[in-house]
C-alpha cells in the first residue's frame, strides 16, 4: 500500500513537471524588441554615418539623416508588441527549424488567430563554432489598420549592426498596389 502511494505521488510530481515546462517553453520566445532596442541605442551613442534610402514605385531617393532622427525611422520596429511577453506569447506558435544550406537556426512566430496585428515574426540565427551564436536578421510581417477599405501591409528587415528596411504596400479594391520602400543603413 505504501508503495502504491509512493507511485503516485511521483506520478503526480512527474505531470507537474511536465506541464511547468510546457509553460517555460511559452515564456521562451525570442526577445525581439529587446534585441531591437539594443541595436537602436547602439546606433544613438555612435558616431556612424546614417544613410536613408527610399523608394516609391521603383524610383530611389538617397540621402543622410542626422542621428538625433534614428529612432523616429525605427519607430515601425520599436512599437512591435513584445511576443516574449507572456500576454502575447499565448496567441502565437513557435516553430524552430535548421536550415543546413544557410547554417542558420530559424526561428518562426505565427498568430493563432490570423487577425492579429503581427502575421509573422522571424529571427535568423547563426550558430556559434566556439563563439557565442549571432543573430543575423529579423523578419516581421505586420498589418496596419487603414481608416479606409484599404489593406496596408508592412514588411520589416533588420540586418544586425548593418541596416533595416521598411517596405510598405497599400491595396486598394480597383487600383493597383502602391509600394513604397525605406532603407536605413549605417556604417
Amino acid at each position: 500500500m505504501k508503495q502504491k502511494i509512493v507511485l503516485i505521488i511521483c506520478l503526480l510530481n512527474l505531470s507537474l513537471l511536465s506541464c511547468k515546462t510546457k509553460e517555460a517553453k511559452k515564456e521562451s520566445f525570442f526577445p525581439v524588441l529587446s534585441f531591437i532596442k539594443s541595436q537602436v541605442a547602439r546606433v544613438d551613442t555612435s558616431l556612424y554615418r546614417i544613410i536613408k534610402q527610399v523608394s516609391t514605385d521603383s524610383v530611389w531617393d538617397t540621402s543622410y539623416i542626422k542621428r538625433e532622427e534614428f529612432r523616429t525611422y525605427a519607430a515601425d520596429f520599436l512599437d512591435l508588441p513584445d511576443l516574449s511577453e507572456k500576454t502575447y506569447a499565448a496567441g502565437y506558435e513557435e516553430s524552430k527549424f535548421f536550415d543546413a544550406s544557410l547554417n542558420r537556426v530559424i526561428i518562426s512566430y505565427s498568430p493563432k488567430d490570423k487577425s492579429q496585428p503581427i502575421q509573422r515574426e522571424e529571427v535568423t540565427i547563426e550558430p556559434g563554432q566556439g563563439e557565442p551564436d549571432k543573430v543575423k536578421n529579423i523578419i516581421v510581417d505586420k498589418l496596419v489598420a487603414a481608416k479606409d477599405s484599404s489593406t496596408v501591409i508592412k514588411r520589416l528587415l533588420w540586418i544586425v549592426d548593418e541596416s533595416f528596411q521598411v517596405t510598405t504596400i497599400i491595396q486598394k479594391p480597383g487600383s493597383q498596389d502602391s509600394i513604397q520602400t525605406m532603407k536605413i543603413s549605417w556604417e
